[in-house]
């Protein structure tokens, strides 16, 4: 059983880590999924033998992406006797679904898709795309701000944190809840700043990254980047708010 929190991220992690034959999947195809936002998944056959011990599920794996398309992924999990182990398979399309079974249990392509059909029939009076496409109904910020870039924002957000500095940066909560990040954008909140220490110049620049999140919520990381350092090397330190940046770079620039 799925767990309802999970992230469209881990779950597609999840559903190709255990495939045998995730490496068949087009690789163009493995891009697009990289830029998935959300996921519905829902469960068409299950057909079960228990005189032989074989059992059969096919579920369908739905991927609304960034550009508004969607994709789907048709897996099958399968056991052939009593006491194996249950392995699973993922495939493009509903008709490499249908050969795979038909190949595995020895039934007829025909009617293994006449099954997936009926119940498609049955179950979606409406298309997965709508379903999903409701999760984002109302304008989220990255939607009614141009400015915002729908592309590795849970990856820039692991970059940010990750060359932070600074004793007091954002720990464990900040970067699990950034994990759902799935737009981002970058400003100058505050104008490279030169001042002199010990003889010598330094220089402060502040900038917020700014975080849509999967629930349509915003979280922002302020990152201080400067040079008054013992060394006058380049430093960087992120803080979670910016009066905690403006204070650090006000400390910074009074010690001598």
């Amino acid at each position: 059983m799925s767990d309802p929190y999970e992230t469209t991220e881990a779950h597609l992690e999840r559903l190709l880590g255990r495939a045998l034959n995730s490496f068949d999947l087009p690789d163009r195809l493995v891009e697009r999924l990289g830029t998935a936002l959300a996921h519905s998944s829902s469960l068409h056959t299950t057909r079960h033998s228990p005189a032989a011990g074989s059992w059969r599920e096919i579920r369908r794996h739905v991927y609304l992406l960034s550009d508004g398309e969607s994709v789907s992924l048709w897996e099958l999990a399968h056991r052939r006797g009593s006491g194996l182990s249950i392995r699973f398979e993922v495939f493009a399309s509903k008709a490499e679904t249908c050969l795979a079974v038909a190949r595995l249990f020895g039934e007829a392509p025909s009617q293994v898709a006449r099954d997936l059909t009926e119940v498609a029939a049955e179950v979606e009076p409406e298309s997965d795309i709508a379903v999903l496409s409701a999760l984002f109904a109302n304008p989220t910020p990255a939607q009614r701000h141009r400015g915002y870039a729908v592309e590795e924002s849970a990856d820039h957000a692991r970059r940010v944190l990750r060359r932070a500095e600074n004793p007091d940066r954002p720990g464990e909560r900040v970067a699990l809840l950034l994990r759902s990040a799935y737009a981002h954008r970058i400003t100058q909140a505050f104008g490279t700043r030169q001042c002199l220490l010990d003889g010598r110049d330094a220089g402060f620049s502040l900038y917020e990254h700014a975080f849509v999140l999967l629930d349509g919520g915003e979280f922002s990381l302020w990152e201080v980047e400067h040079t008054a350092t013992p060394d006058g090397r380049h430093m960087c330190e992120v803080y979670e708010t910016e009066a905690a940046a403006r204070g650090a770079m006000e400390l910074r620039a009074r010690v001598r």
